[in-house]
């Protein structure tokens, strides 16, 4: 990974299902991890796919919460509990 200051620049997608207490979870993890580690380098998108169930084909969606990091590439998913930091981390190859 490289150095916080560089040009990398992440495009995240969280897909949940309603304002669940999972899914308010999920947001308050990712955007905390996204704060901490990520600054400025970020795009986040959250989306309800109880508002755009059309997304949950287009994207593939099985499981909610789904975290796609769709840029820098190879793209990941992580599905399932987002208070996994370290596993996140490591997923979107950021050292601490």
């Amino acid at each position: 990974m490289e150095d916080k200051g560089t040009s990398i620049r992440y495009v995240l997608k969280l897909c949940i299902i309603g304002i669940t207490p999972r899914a308010k979870q999920a947001i308050v993890k990712i955007r905390e991890l996204c704060d901490e580690h990520l600054r400025d380098c970020y795009e986040l998108e959250i989306v309800d796919l109880a508002q755009f169930p059309e997304m949950a084909i287009g994207e593939q969606i099985i499981a909610t919460p789904t975290l796609i990091k769709k840029l820098p590439l190879p793209s990941r998913r992580f599905i399932g509990d987002m208070s996994h930091i370290e596993h996140i981390l490591r997923g979107l190859d950021i050292k601490r």
